[in-house]
């Protein structure tokens, strides 16, 4: 993480909370829960992420692989996405 101060808004962990962290990763220290759940997720498959389509008829999103949004240098691409996609809320 760029660890600069005007980068910080593009990270926060919460090594209080009990799933901590929620996704298996090499490096903890790493690990940002800024996006705790995904804004992308409502995108389906246009989120550009590692998810596994599971449930009935397949709708439902597994991302337990997906760590785009647990990345601070994926902040500008997370963002990105939600501005072009804002009118299907």
């Amino acid at each position: 993480m760029d660890g600069t101060p005007e980068n910080s808004y593009k990270f926060y962990q919460n090594k209080d909370c009990e799933y901590f962290p929620c996704h298996r990763v090499d490096d903890r220290h790493l690990f940002n829960c800024l996006f705790c759940y995904c804004p992308l997720y409502f995108l389906g498959e246009k989120c550009g992420g590692n998810f596994i389509a599971v449930g009935k008829g397949e709708k439902i999103k597994d991302c337990s692989q997906c760590l785009i949004p647990h990345r601070a240098e994926n902040y500008e691409y997370i963002v990105k996405k939600i501005g072009e996609n804002i009118e299907q809320l």
